[in-house]
């Protein structure tokens, strides 16, 4: 996790809040935040207004990359329309609290583990649908990689489905 605040004192409460849960860096500029944004980095708190880099701008950078990382804007900004274009996954207005900003976090964690389960079982799909072009149904029926393969892929669904219906429930 990365927090990104060129008020070195507010960047540095948030990182203090959340270091018990997570591995926490800090960042006090958007030229930092760049370099230290990899494919490791799971959340960025980034702050909207800082000097030279503004968030947004680090933001299009980040989405740039393909990194696939949560992006939580944590700002004094008041929200205008023009943050419908922006690619963030949260936005917080200051003063934030430590609860909050917990539970922002976690739900930003929680989405990227839903993306990997997703990201896993289209992978999953390709495999069974060119081993079923390539294989006759008896060599299908005879592989035991296959039948793994069938019933990772079929908990994966459970998995997909049940966090869909979590979702329209709430």
């Amino acid at each position: 996790m990365l927090v990104v605040d060129d008020d070195e004192a507010v960047a540095d409460v948030y990182a203090s809040q959340l270091s018990e849960s997570y591995d926490v860096s800090t960042a006090y500029d958007g030229e930092s935040a760049l370099e230290q944004v990899t494919a490791d980095v799971d959340v960025v708190l980034l702050d909207r207004r800082m000097h030279g880099l503004s968030g947004r701008e680090v933001l299009e950078r980040i989405r740039g990359r393909d990194i696939d990382c949560g992006v939580v804007m944590v700002t004094a900004v008041d929200p205008g329309f023009d943050i419908v274009d922006m690619g963030f996954d949260d936005y917080l207005l200051k003063p934030v609290e430590g609860a909050q900003l917990q539970s922002v976090v976690a739900e930003a964690v929680n989405r990227l583990d839903k993306r990997a389960v997703v990201r896993e079982y289209h992978a999953l799909s390709a495999k069974v649908a060119t081993l079923r072009v390539e294989k006759n149904p008896a060599e299908l029926e005879s592989s035991e990689e296959y039948q793994r393969l069938r019933a990772r892929l079929e908990d994966l669904e459970a998995r997909i489905e049940d966090g869909a219906d979590a979702e329209s429930d709430g």
